[in-house]
């Protein structure tokens, strides 16, 4: 009994980094949006680890290791392979030109600021809990923004013709990788004291649980990725509660 509640959060674990590997998989031959949509149910498996893990009392050294090892496959390289992949198709990239490197530079660098951050991360598991990250996580950067900012870009096509995507997704991904090892305070989704702000989290959660498994609605997913990043960052510098 005690070995199947740790295979419970462990098994979400194992199933978003699968699902990792075939976003990576199906971004390769030119599925785009499936692949985007991948990235997103591995955040939504990814929610589901930590509160099984929670409910169930089967936190481990171990699980804290394999979801750290999933996370970088399905929200690092997972992602910067999409944003790759879609400077070149959606962006019309050229190979081996200019922009082609800064764009694969652009994308190396997310995922090894992914990395440290989940190295960094771990660091701290052994230290007391507080209600704050230090850095924008990488399940924010690359499982919640860049894989529905791909998807709207994908849904309005007429827009994302009209934008210098040669210049903003690289950019973007530097900026993910700079938030994601800076020593930014951002807040973790727990429950606070206000009620309001409870009761927005858990309406959101559960938007996206909706907007997710349903594939519909990229808009409101990169909407609220972006509210909650910028919120966070100025919860953070306003804020000093634990």
């Amino acid at each position: 009994m005690v070995r199947l509640r740790y295979t419970i959060p462990n098994s979400f674990t194992a199933l978003s980094l699968l699902l990792g590997l075939g976003s990576i998989v199906t971004t390769q031959v030119g599925q785009l949006e499936f692949a985007a949509w991948l990235i997103v149910w591995c955040g939504l498996l990814d929610t589901m680890d930590g509160l099984a893990a929670r409910l169930l009392k089967a936190t481990s050294s171990f699980g804290a290791e394999f979801d750290s090892m999933a996370d970088l496959v399905s929200f690092g390289v997972a992602p910067a392979m999409l944003v790759f992949n879609a400077g070149l198709q959606i962006a019309g990239i050229d190979l081996e030109s200019g922009q082609f490197w800064v764009l694969l530079t652009a994308c190396g660098v997310f995922v090894l600021a992914g990395a440290m951050r989940l190295a960094r991360f771990n660091l701290a598991t052994d230290k007391p809990r507080t209600g704050w990250f230090t850095g924008v996580p990488i399940t924010a950067c690359g499982g919640g923004l860049v894989s529905s900012m791909i998807l709207v870009l994908i849904h309005h096509d007429d827009i994302a013709s009209l934008l210098p995507l040669h210049l903003y997704l690289p950019i973007i991904m530097f900026v993910f990788a700079i938030l994601m090892v800076s020593r930014l305070r951002f807040p973790k989704a727990v429950i606070r004291k206000s009620m309001i702000v409870n009761v927005f989290m858990i309406a959101n959660i559960a938007g996206i649980f909706v907007c997710g498994i349903l594939r519909i609605f990229p808009e409101y997913l990169f909407s609220i990725g972006l509210f909650v990043l910028v919120a966070g960052i100025i919860a953070g510098r306003i804020s000093r509660d634990d």
